[in-house]
């Protein structure tokens, strides 16, 4: 008796598992599909996050560079400017000196 209601009720379980299993499965079907859908516009919206990113830090490095050529440039000049003076100190002072003796 034990084994009839045990297989009895085993088949009444499989009976309902494969009725629903159609809709379970299509469920689950779309179910996947909204993941995959919602890890693909996450994905997509990273990209371009990245991308605008890398864009930001691109004009920022050339910013950078453009400011620090400029600085180089007036430091180059100021200092040119500053060897033309000593420049023209030593020679006045050579002249000082011929000129006393």
């Amino acid at each position: 008796m034990k084994k009839l209601t045990t297989v009895s009720l085993a088949l009444i379980v499989a009976a309902g598992l494969s009725a629903c299993s159609a809709k379970t499965q299509n469920e689950a079907s779309q179910a996947t599909d909204a993941a995959s859908a919602d890890i693909n516009a996450t994905a997509s919206e990273a990209v371009a996050d990245t991308s605008n990113a890398l864009d930001a830090a691109g004009s920022s490095i050339e910013n950078g560079a453009a400011a620090l050529g400029s600085a180089t440039e007036n430091t180059l000049d100021a200092a040119g400017r500053e060897a033309d003076k000593t420049g023209a100190a030593l020679e006045n002072g050579a002249k000082a000196v011929d000129n006393s003796m």
